[in-house]
């Protein structure tokens, strides 16, 4: 499969997560004054959601997942990576799989869902194996039952894994003709209401109880290791204000 360029990864590198990024009551108040369409779920039969690393599918969609288990939907997980790139050394990177497949399991069943499928590939390297990405994908779709949809991290999010992640989505979909959704993770941190980069007339909006929003809020709180400080002081790799703002947008999908 041909890799197309990143879509929006200049956009985050210019606003670092070290910075506040488009604040939460500017989200509120145009989500507010236009919310999107909601999203008709009643159709859905199943649900594959693909992450990139451990904790996209519960900061873009662990309330819809939530929701869906609730209401008798087959929801599975799959994550493209263990999330150990962040790791100095290769032992450092090891221990920190290790926890963030723990921790991916914790979130999953606060979630209702059964264990995760990891694939095991580099995080931070997805982007060279977006065809074997597309190619496992298309294997769990080709075994789901009728019905079923794929959701997957936005093309234009951003960050290179998340973007590759949804490409090889939309090509396991496209081969096996499922239904993708897209879902933004980084895009409320860079992005802004009037930001031409997003396809804001794909976008539909989930309806969801408080109770789901909880279980997400419950679930995103087991990645111990992105919200607690580092090593020596360093800062949380998922600075509060940015779960803050992932927790208070809603959930939005593209398709």
């Amino acid at each position: 499969m041909k890799t197309a360029p990143a879509g929006d990864c200049a956009a985050f590198e210019a606003e670092p997560l070290t910075r506040g990024g488009t604040p939460l009551p500017v989200w509120l108040a145009a989500l507010d004054r236009q919310p999107p369409p909601a999203l008709d779920l009643t159709g859905c039969r199943g649900l594959v959601v693909v992450a990139p690393h451990p904790d996209d599918e519960t900061l873009g969609l662990g309330a819809t997942i939530a929701h869906l288990v609730a209401s008798g939907v087959d929801v599975r997980v799959v994550s493209a990576s263990d999330g150990g790139a962040a790791g100095a050394t290769p032992s450092d990177r090891t221990r920190l799989e290790t926890i963030r497949r723990y921790e991916l399991r914790r979130a999953t069943s606060v979630l209702g869902v059964p264990p995760p499928v990891s694939l095991g590939l580099p995080d931070g390297r997805l982007t060279d194996h977006e065809d074997r990405i597309a190619e496992s994908l298309a294997e769990i779709l080709r075994g789901a039952a009728p019905g079923t949809r794929c959701a997957a991290t936005w093309r234009g999010d951003g960050h290179p894994d998340h973007e590759a992640v949804g490409r090889a989505a939309a090509e396991a979909c496209a081969r096996t003709d499922v239904e993708l959704l897209e879902y933004p993770v980084w895009m409320w941190h860079w992005a802004h209401p009037a930001d031409p980069a997003v396809p804001w007339d794909r976008a539909h909006s989930v309806c969801l109880s408080g109770w789901a929003l909880d279980r997400k809020r419950h679930a995103a709180h087991c990645f111990r290791s992105q919200l607690e400080p580092g090593a020596g002081g360093t800062a949380p790799v998922l600075p509060a204000f940015a779960l803050q703002r992932l927790l208070a947008v809603g959930e939005v999908v593209f398709r």
